[in-house]
């Protein structure tokens, strides 16, 4: 249980500090109208997740007995976090776009997270098979603890950190270019590449490749 909390717990940071249409928006907001702003942006996930990681969770949950189609979802699932590890380890600044005009910022970061691809790639591919691969197969109602907490864990750090992001952007707005942040996005990258190499584990046990 308490591995996948902190699975959660990295994921939700690093989808929160990654730069992306959402961190961009939330710091842009931020910049025209007050931190007030960017923290309705952050919160535009609790909005449009929750279809996506019960379709998720419903569709793989069908596959449960399939395990050469979970075992080949947890290698995209292993190189989709590789990736984001590469991503992170490379970052160097955010670049802002603030050629926005109009208000209503948690409508504009609710369209702007339906239309990214990466929440539908990360819960198909990542979330859901986390929190499966966690329940027993004659899994009852209170064998449900630990992927809750992986979702708690997820969503505290992703809304978390990009509502401390618009706070902080809206005190020091040199935030997203300066070494502390840099320096996290380095360390989370570390961090997913760790990640990375246990799914991949599982989907080459899913195999029957791995003993």
């Amino acid at each position: 249980m308490s591995t996948l909390l902190g699975s959660g717990i990295i994921l939700g940071l690093a989808a929160g500090l990654a730069p992306g249409p959402l961190l961009t928006l939330v710091v842009s907001e931020t910049l025209r109208h007050g931190s007030g702003a960017g923290m309705r942006v952050a919160l535009a996930p609790l909005i449009t997740d929750a279809p996506i990681v019960l379709a998720s969770l419903y569709l793989l949950s069908r596959l449960s007995g399939l395990h050469t189609v979970l075992g080949l979802l947890a290698l995209c699932g292993a190189g989709y976090v590789l990736l984001l590890a590469w991503q992170h380890l490379r970052i160097q600044a955010v670049h802002l776009d603030l050629d926005r005009s109009g208000t209503r910022p948690l409508l504009k970061g609710v369209l702007t997270n339906l239309l990214n691809p990466h929440p539908y790639l990360f819960w198909i591919s990542v979330g859901a098979p986390l929190m499966l691969d966690a329940l027993p197969a004659d899994a009852h109602f209170r064998d449900v603890g630990a992927p809750l907490l992986f979702l708690a864990g997820f969503y505290a750090c992703l809304i978390g950190s990009k509502v401390a992001l618009a706070v902080l952007t809206g005190r020091a707005r040199g935030l997203l270019a300066g070494r502390a942040y840099l320096y996290s996005m380095r360390l989370l990258g570390g961090l997913l590449g760790l990640l990375a190499l246990s799914l991949l584990r599982d989907g080459l046990r899913l195999l029957a490749i791995w003993p």
